[in-house]
């Protein structure tokens, strides 16, 4: 029996990535519940352009600016209205390739009424489309892993499935109130990667707070990109191809060697 997938996401001030984060999943799910936060660059105008585009499949609203703790009620609404046996979290950060989610759904088909969520590895940017952050950096721990780790596919008939604590310390739990990411023997590792434009300029208009200064890894001349990110693009979409500037270049190298420095402290 083919299982139900749904997309959860919720934005604010996403319009550089939006586009290639929707783009990437959207044909592989049943429907995506999308919610804005009060963004003010182009984040909406990018996701009415893909709901005319997607019509049957994407359902937006504007809720208006919610605080962190809001923010918690918000994702608890959104999956109370999730009506699907798995969901995706989509951020508006983050881009799959097309291998990453077919073999995500290929999992839940197999798999997905043992299972509780799927984990995968993330290619986390720093400074630019050009550069990685290196393993060392992530702070995740799951399943015995350490460092770019995700959980984005959630099985939805988790008995008692909740969302708590405030942002960014939410976490889903079941009835038990164990957090998901915590019980092992429900979770499965996918060695198949997204990628997180956390850490860069997020917004079409105005800078992002969670931009970080370091110099990061260069990806290889012959790497190859999420698919999506090759599109021909409509004219309210920006680019994703830009470098970092010298300014940020400058910064990175005073900045880089005093955060590894920390890294090996801890």
């Amino acid at each position: 029996m083919t299982k139900s997938i749904w997309g959860n996401t919720i934005v604010k001030n996403e319009g550089r990535y939006i586009y290639f984060a929707i783009s990437s999943v959207i044909d592989f799910l049943d429907k995506m519940l999308v919610w804005d936060t009060g963004s003010k660059d182009d984040t909406v105008a990018i996701i009415k352009y893909l709901e005319k585009k997607y019509p049957k499949k994407i359902i937006f609203k504007q809720i208006g600016e919610v605080n962190p703790k809001e923010l918690t009620k918000t994702r608890q609404k959104m999956l109370n209205q999730t009506e699907s046996d798995w969901f995706m979290i989509v951020d508006g950060d983050e881009v799959w390739w097309r291998k990453s989610i077919k073999k995500t759904v290929n999992v839940i088909e197999e798999r997905g009424n043992d299972l509780y969520a799927i984990v995968h590895p993330v290619k986390n940017l720093i400074g630019d489309i050009y550069h990685f952050q290196e393993e060392s950096a992530g702070k995740y721990h799951i399943l015995g892993r350490k460092g770019h780790l995700n959980i984005r596919a959630i099985n939805r008939n988790i008995p008692g499935l909740h969302i708590k604590n405030t942002y960014p310390l939410e976490g889903f739990y079941d009835k038990s109130g164990k957090l998901i990411q915590e019980i092992d023997e429900k979770l499965m590792f996918i060695n198949e990667p997204l990628m997180h434009f956390t850490h860069l300029n997020r917004s079409s208009k105005g800078k992002s707070k969670k931009i970080k200064y370091e110099l990061g890894i260069p990806f290889p001349r012959d790497f190859i990109y999420p698919e999506v990110l090759y599109l021909n693009l409509p004219k309210i979409v920006i680019s994703p191809w830009t470098k970092r500037s010298m300014n940020y270049l400058l910064r990175a190298t005073i900045e880089t060697p005093f955060k590894k420095i920390k890294r090996n402290i801890k």
